[in-house]
């Protein structure tokens, strides 16, 4: 997309697309109960709805744009607030759901008034649809700036957006390092929408990344934790990681880590780092104390290297069994013990019961002590003595209320868990409220996984794990519907000039912030996607 795009006019006017949702797979149903609740109310006082999704996935979170002010929205709900001051929002509460409403009306008076705003409207266009654009050219990418109205089964494009995804590209609306320096937080939100969509970066990204990527030290480190956290907890933290890596980021992020990864990879040996990397996610929406934890765990590991029964006892155990049933189940699997991993080492099955128990607490008091790294400046700086040739900043952004978290997460040292209590499966409702047993049972899952060369019979703990994966990478009809008639050349957008003037377009929105319900929806795993688009392209 050319650069003009930002300053919208004559020459970009035509470049304005209307889709029908329904040959892109787009259905009603996908909108939440809540969501409906608050668009029908809105629609009852205003008149019509238009929503902004991400074609991806079907979004957990909804957020509804209006062109009525703040003050009124809140004047229609019960349980409403207004938060914000820069990008004021109406926080609204439906059954226990929360809602973002936010206000057409504000953006136009940040940019200088609605009478201003129309006297750029090219000719032949409705005022209301191009405060509409307006709205998009405020946003940071191209495919987060598509509307979809339900009602009428019809999706707006401003910004190119449709066929950005189709070509797997992300683009910033605004010259990226305008963008960029407007909102540093745009930075990571781009690492995650690349990393979950398995999109490329532009060109004019990569080179705003490489000269303002360590920019994102300004934020405040409960911003940064935040973005990190939707990175890490809903299904690419392998390739986030990997990214952030190779833009510098994770030396300003997660020195120790990144450090570490660097050191191996002189030496050609990534271990249980890169294992780890990869099983950091569940492909499951989960809670930041499960990756917390995985992270706390490298630490302890890679500076404290252990045998491979007392890791596999501590994955055991996490995974609700009794110490005696760990102990037999890694003296079992012991021989299966990756060779490859620099982390791992010593003869297996060659300690003796107590000997086990005695290493594994200190595992276990190693994992909780490694936490301080991640939350306090002075701990972390002292952990990077280890690396000279990589100074850190001492930056922390991990809060210290996770400190306790992992503590609950890692205190299995009691008398385990009764049979009739522990269950194999993953519940996945739990995982995602952050509950502790299940968090400990994906956690074990994780650990086994990566120590482990391969499945060993119905008693691995990796054996469920394994078929989630798989069950979570099944593509519904509707993406495979939108696929294919994209790839296909059977969905083509409709440009202003094609349909005359945009009938009355409607003045409510929503915009979906794209974490996916992975489980519920059966959302299209989007590498699955890329490759049905990349094999009809070929």
């Amino acid at each position: 997309m050319s650069k003009g795009i930002f300053c919208i006019g004559e020459g970009e006017f035509w470049k304005w697309r209307k889709w029908d949702s329904g040959k892109l797979g787009l259905e009603r149903r996908m909108i939440s109960r809540a969501s409906w609740i608050v668009l029908n109310n809105l629609r009852a006082k205003d008149g019509g709805c238009v929503r902004d999704l991400l074609l991806n996935k079907v979004p957990k979170d909804f957020d509804v744009i209006t062109t009525a002010g703040l003050k009124q929205v809140k004047r229609m709900f019960r349980h409403a607030l207004i938060i914000g001051k820069r990008f004021p929002i109406c926080v609204v509460t439906v059954e226990g759901s929360v809602v973002e409403v936010s206000s057409v009306d504000t953006i136009a008076k940040g940019s200088g008034g609605t009478n201003a705003q129309v006297s750029q409207k090219p000719r032949g266009c409705d005022p209301r649809d191009f405060l509409l654009s307006q709205n998009c050219l405020k946003r940071d990418f191209t495919v987060n700036s598509l509307f979809f109205n339900p009602f009428a089964n019809v999706i707006y494009d401003y910004t190119n957006g449709i066929m950005d995804l189709k070509s797997f590209k992300l683009r910033t609306i605004k010259p990226a390092h305008l963008s960029f320096k407007e909102d540093q937080a745009r930075i990571l939100r781009g690492f995650r929408l690349a990393a979950r969509l398995n999109l490329s970066f532009s060109e004019e990204i990569e080179n705003a990344l490489y000269s303002l990527s360590s920019s994102v030290a300004d934020l405040s480190t409960c911003r940064i934790f935040m973005e990190i956290n939707y990175m890490l907890s809903n299904g690419a933290a392998e390739r986030s990681l990997l990214m952030l890596k190779r833009f510098r980021l994770l030396d300003i992020l997660l020195p120790f880590h990144a450090a570490y990864l660097s050191k191996q990879q002189m030496h050609n040996q990534l271990g249980v780092c890169s294992s780890i990397l990869m099983l950091i996610t569940c492909y499951q929406p989960c809670q930041g104390s499960l990756w917390v934890a995985i992270l706390a765990f490298h630490l302890a590991i890679c500076s404290n290297p252990q045998h491979p029964i007392v890791v596999l006892t501590f994955s055991s155990l996490l995974h609700h069994r009794t110490m005696e049933e760990s102990i037999r189940f890694a003296r079992q699997n012991a021989l299966a013990t990756r060779s490859d991993i620099p982390e791992i080492v010593g003869v297996p099955n060659n300690l003796v019961d107590d000997e086990i128990i005695e290493r594994v607490s200190l595992l276990v008091e190693q994992v909780i002590n490694s936490v301080l790294v991640l939350i306090k400046k002075e701990c972390l700086l002292r952990s990077m003595t280890r690396f000279p040739e990589s100074p850190s900043s001492g930056l922390v952004f991990i809060p210290k209320k996770m400190e306790q978290e992992v503590e609950t997460i890692f205190d299995i040292l009691g008398n385990g868990v009764k049979g009739n209590e522990r269950s194999e499966e993953i519940r996945h409702d739990l995982l995602k409220k952050g509950d502790v047993s299940e968090t400990r049972l994906v956690l074990g899952k994780i650990i086994a996984t990566s120590v482990l060369q391969s499945k060993q019979g119905a008693d691995h703990p990796t054996e469920q794990f394994a078929l989630d994966k798989r069950n979570a990478s099944a593509t519904p009809s509707n993406y495979k519907k939108f696929s294919n008639r994209v790839r296909n050349g059977e969905v083509r957008g409709m440009t202003h000039t094609d349909q005359g003037q945009f009938s009355n377009p409607p003045k409510i929105s929503i915009r979906g912030r794209g974490q996916g319900q992975w489980q519920e929806r059966k959302v299209m795993n989007v590498k699955d996607m890329q490759k049905q688009l990349l094999k009809g392209n070929k």
